[in-house]
């Protein structure tokens, strides 16, 4: 099932975050992403009617497989369509807003495409939370 272009987003902030934070709560999402946190509430609830998240008995929200699967898509479309525009003369901050758009349309043959120039590396994992490396890259937000 395609999802639409918020949910992906919130996926992908989901496991940033849980990469970055360890346990992660709907405010913090809210934060991250800039939106009003009913906003994100509303969204949180249909994403776990989808069967993409489930919250823990201590509100933490946790992705579950499928969710997982496509927050890790996403991120890595992120990363790698970064790295792509910047290889080929965008600013780095052009270069982030585009790929968060560009990571919700762009087909997988086109992705597969840039993924093998031999220029780009593999796109890493955000670090695990919290680490002496400094913080887990962003993943679409509002100052992005």
């Amino acid at each position: 099932m395609k999802m639409q272009e918020s949910p992906e987003d919130y996926l992908e902030a989901i496991l940033v975050l849980s990469r970055k934070l360890g346990n992660v709560r709907s405010i913090d999402v809210a934060s991250h992403l800039g939106y009003s946190k009913p906003s994100i509430s509303v969204a949180m609830k249909r994403l776990r009617e989808n069967g993409y998240l489930t919250l823990d008995d201590n509100g933490h929200l946790i992705l579950t497989g499928s969710g997982l699967a496509i927050a890790m898509d996403i991120y890595e479309k992120h990363q790698v369509l970064t790295r792509f525009l910047i290889s080929i003369g965008v600013s780095e901050e052009t270069a982030r807003k585009d790929a968060c758009r560009m990571e919700h349309v762009i087909s997988q043959e086109s992705f597969e495409k840039i993924k093998q120039l031999p220029y780009l590396v593999p796109a890493p994992l955000p670090p695990a939370a919290p680490s002496e490396d400094g913080p887990a890259p962003a993943g679409c937000t509002s100052d992005a």
